[in-house]
Formats: structure tokens, sequence, C-alpha cells
């Protein structure tokens, strides 16, 4: 029996949901239709895919992990030869899915699009924002064409295109006693009161930061928003650690305050991740390239905080497509 297109979405989805009964109420079929498709993806393969274990679920075996990648692949086919018969409708405006970390929405993303619809022309976009996990989510469910995030947690996708390295850096309010120091050290900056991005996966690695000053701050506030936290240190609430500096079109107010960390952090990498990995289409390839002459423009002094020694080495080589 040939594996059908269909079967290899109930596959996908098993995989992402780890449950058989969610997989059906997700896909609205029926269970015994997820099932025949496994053993119908097993039978054609010729290896078992998934561990039944009972209290976890379904989990992908080291060929399920190999299967899976080649799913997405094939998917990520089949959804682009789809958008290429609606693009023959000339009528029928292009569209753009795109997913990125959150606290670039309104930070990074917008003068990205102008760009690339500039570049492209119309172009009807879908963009929807949210965390490392959620990101990860719809990218393997093929929600999105492309994600825009950091190098934080688990790995995303098949192609990952790196675009720029964001260190972290202080953010104080402009009356901190520290505001017109040339950079701080963890070690100082863990004695202020903190405002933390509390969101999943960064929290682990914007604590990890504090634990290096071997003596974690007082966290006076949590929240997963970005321009929260530039408004709770502008009110003098707190200080905090970020990594990207905001685009021009969404500035700081004059009560806030950019220094760099003086210590040798891991700096995370700012990067498009996408599922077609060396087969990207003209689309993708194309807001990957708005994105990165972006940030090139702007230079490193523009769209990072980082100390003078290490802004040579921020940004990476262009994209090759």
């Amino acid at each position: 029996m040939r594996l059908t297109y269909r079967q290899v979405q109930y596959v996908r989805e098993v995989a992402r949901l780890k449950s058989v009964t969610a997989a059906s109420r997700t896909m609205n079929i029926s269970q015994s239709s997820i099932l025949a498709a496994i053993n119908v993806a097993e039978e054609t393969t010729g290896v078992r895919l998934f561990y039944r274990r009972q209290g976890h679920g379904m989990e992908l075996t080291p060929a399920g992990q190999d299967f899976l990648i080649s799913a997405r692949r094939f998917l990520s086919a089949g959804e682009e030869f789809n958008r290429s018969v609606k693009g023959m409708d000339r009528e029928t405006t292009p569209s753009l899915r795109v997913g990125c970390f959150s606290p670039f929405g309104p930070i990074l993303i917008p003068p990205v699009l102008k760009r690339y619809i500039e570049q492209n022309g119309e172009c009807q976009i879908n963009l929807l924002e949210g965390d490392q996990s959620e990101l990860r989510n719809w990218l393997t469910a093929g929600d999105v064409d492309l994600v825009v995030t950091y190098d934080i947690g688990e790995l995303f996708g098949i192609g990952v295109t790196p675009i720029c390295r964001c260190p972290a850096h202080a953010v104080l309010n402009v009356d901190d006693p520290d505001a017109g120091r040339s950079s701080i050290s963890m070690k100082r900056l863990s004695r202020k009161p903190h405002i933390l991005l509390n969101l999943p996966e960064t929290s682990s690695y914007l604590l990890a930061l504090l634990d290096f000053a071997g003596q974690r701050p007082d966290i006076v506030l949590k929240t997963r928003s970005y321009n929260t936290i530039r408004a709770a240190v502008a009110n003098g609430i707190g200080s905090s650690v970020l990594n990207i500096r905001p685009a021009e079109t969404s500035p700081d107010t004059p009560s806030l305050v950019r220094i760099p960390i003086s210590d040798d952090l891991r700096q995370p990498t700012l990067m498009v991740a996408d599922p077609y990995g060396d087969l990207k289409p003209d689309y993708v390839s194309a807001f990957i390239k708005a994105l990165y002459d972006y940030l090139a423009e702007l230079g490193p002094s523009r769209f990072a905080v980082a100390l003078k020694k290490h802004e040579a080495d921020l940004l990476y080589d262009p994209p090759k497509f």
C-alpha cells in the first residue's frame, strides 16, 4: 500500500502532539485512520517509527525522527506546490506566513516586512508572534513558512540561516547611578531589582546569565512583554537584561539607558528557521535577504548593544541561496 500525502500529515501530527487521540481531534479524523497511517508508514519504511509507552504517549524512535525530517520536506514541497498553483491566478495576492519570537513583533519585524513588500510587490502577510515552544510547534505543524528567533532552547527545523549575534546587555533607568558607565558587570547588575522577560526557554537562558554573578538578584517583576519591560524600567521599577536593540521605528524613551555587559557571556544568534533546508522557495529566500540586508544596513551599533571589540564579529556573512 502506498503512503499518501494525507497519511504523512497524520504521522507528523502524532509526532507533534505525542498522542493519537490528540492528533485525531486536531485533524478531525478517526483514531483508526491515524493508526492506519502509522502502520502504512512503518510498512513502507520497514522500520518502527514510534514507541508506544504508557503514561508517555507516542515517542519517536531514532528512525522515526529521520522519517519526520523527510516528512517535513515532503509536506513543505506539497504546500509550495499548492501555493504555486494558486499563484497562477494573477488576481490572487501572494501570501507569506511568518512566525517570530514575540519581542521581535513590535521592535524588528515591521521595517523588514516593509522592505520585503517594496522589493517583492504586494503580499498578504500573516504574522504569528510566540515563544520558542510555540514557534517550534507552528513550524512543525506547517502553520508558518519560516520563523525568526534566537538559537535558544531546542533546535528548530531543517533549514537554519544565522543572521547576527545579539549579546545580552543591561537596561537601566536614566537616573540609575550606573547609567553613565561604559559597561557593567553581571555582579554589579545582580545587586539591582530585576525585571525578567518571562517566556518559556528564554527565561531559563536569562536566569542562567544572572546566576553567572553567583548571586541571583531580587526579581521584582516578571512579564512576557518586551515593551512592558521598557515601560517598567523607564518608571524606575528596576533594571533588566535584554538582547536586541529596538528598531528606530520603535525607539526607547529618554528614560532608558542601554549598557554593554563586560562579562564574557554566550551571544545568542538571531536566525531564520524553515522546513525547506537547501530547497527554499524564492519567497522564503527573499524574506531572509530582506532581514539580513536591513540589519546589515543598520550595523551592529544599531541592532545590538555590545563592547566595541565585539561589534565586528556580530553580523554573519550574507546568506547564499
